[in-house]
C-alpha cells in the first residue's frame, strides 16, 4: 500500500510543474504588454523597456519561470501584481475561504444528491421515480450554467427575497450560488451512479445474494454500492476540478470575491503573477484529489493493492 501511495506522490511532481510551466509560457506569449498597461500610452519606448527591466520581462522565459518556482517553493511568495500593484499572496488568501466554501458546499451536494438519487433510479429501473429522475438530470445538464444561475437569481433573491443577490457576507450568501454550481454536476453524478449500479445489479453474485436470502438493503448496500463505487468516485475527483473552474461564472454572476474572479480580471490583462496563484492552488488541490481518489481505489478494490503488493 505503501508502495502505490509513493509512486502516485512521485507522478505528481512532474504533473505540478509540466503544467505550471504550460500555464506560464501561454500567458508570456500572450501579446498584451503588461508594462504597457500600468504606463498607459502615452509611454515612450524608454519607459517601456525600463519598466520590462524592472518587471523582470527582458528575461529568458525559462528563467523568469525558475525565478518564479524558486520564490514560490523556498519563501512561499506569489510575487506582486503586475498591473494593480498588490501583494498576490495577500489578495489570494483573502479571496481563498469563499471559493473554499462556495465549491464546498457544491461538492457535498453533488455527493449527498446525486448519489441516492442515482441509487434510487437503479433500484427502481423504468418506475415512475426513474423517469422523473433521469428527465430533471437531462433538463439540470442541458441548461447552461449562466442562464440557470441568472434565472434563479432574479427568481429566488429579486422576486422572492429568499436570498442576497450578491456579495459574500454571511452564509445565505453562498445557499444558493452553491445550489447554481452543482446543479450540472447532481445531474451528472446521478445518470453515472445510475448507469455504474444497473452494471452491478446485473451480476450473478447479486442474484446469489438474493437467493441466500440477504435482505435487499443489504445487497444493495453491501454488494453492489461497494463495487458499483469505482467510477463513481473518479467522476467525484473529476467534479473537484470542474467545480472550480465552474466557480468562475458564478462568483462573478453572484459578485462574491473568490479566486475564480481573481483568475478572470488577472488574464485579461495578461497579470502572469496574479494569475499564477489561483492555478497552482487548482492544480495542486485537483493533484491532491486524484491522490485520495487513488487510495480509495486500493481500500475498495483489493485487486489495486495486490499490484504493488
Amino acid at each position: 500500500m505503501l508502495k502505490y501511495i509513493g509512486k502516485r506522490l512521485l507522478m505528481i511532481i512532474p504533473t505540478f510543474l509540466l503544467l505550471t510551466l504550460l500555464v506560464y509560457t501561454i500567458l508570456s506569449l500572450s501579446p498584451a504588454d503588461p508594462a504597457l498597461m500600468r504606463l498607459g500610452t502615452t509611454a515612450t519606448e524608454e519607459q517601456i523597456e525600463e519598466m520590462h527591466h524592472e518587471m523582470g520581462l527582458d528575461r529568458p522565459l525559462l528563467v523568469r519561470y525558475g525565478t518564479y518556482m524558486w520564490d514560490l517553493l523556498t519563501e512561499g511568495e506569489m510575487g506582486t501584481s503586475w498591473v494593480m500593484q498588490t501583494n498576490v499572496k495577500s489578495e489570494f488568501i483573502e479571496r481563498l475561504p469563499n471559493t473554499l466554501v462556495l465549491t464546498g458546499l457544491a461538492l457535498l451536494l453533488t455527493i449527498w444528491v446525486g448519489i441516492p438519487a442515482g441509487i434510487y433510479a437503479a433500484v427502481k429501473q423504468n418506475s415512475t421515480g426513474d423517469r422523473v429522475t433521469m428527465i430533471l438530470a437531462m433538463l439540470l445538464i442541458s441548461l447552461p450554467n449562466f442562464f440557470l444561475s441568472l434565472i434563479c437569481q432574479i427568481v429566488f433573491c429579486l422576486k422572492l427575497g429568499w436570498f442576497p443577490v450578491t456579495g459574500a457576507g454571511s452564509f445565505a450568501h453562498f445557499i444558493l450560488p452553491s445550489i447554481m454550481l452543482a446543479a450540472s454536476r447532481v445531474a451528472g453524478q446521478v445518470r453515472l451512479t445510475r448507469s455504474s449500479m444497473l452494471d452491478v445489479l446485473g451480476q450473478d453474485y447479486i442474484r446469489t445474494a438474493s437467493a441466500k436470502g440477504c435482505s435487499k438493503i443489504r445487497v444493495i448496500c453491501y454488494h453492489a454500492l461497494r463495487n458499483g463505487l469505482l467510477p463513481v468516485i473518479t467522476n467525484i475527483g473529476n467534479n473537484v476540478g470542474g467545480l472550480v473552474a465552474g466557480a468562475v461564472t458564478v462568483e462573478t454572476i453572484f459578485a462574491i470575491p473568490g479566486i475564480g474572479s481573481m483568475l478572470v480580471n488577472a488574464v485579461r490583462t495578461s497579470d502572469i503573477p496574479q494569475v499564477m496563484g489561483p492555478i497552482i492552488f487548482i492544480s495542486l488541490l485537483v493533484c491532491a484529489v486524484n491522490l485520495l481518489v487513488d487510495i480509495l481505489y486500493a481500500v475498495i478494490d483489493p485487486r489495486v493493492k495486490l499490484q504493488y503488493g
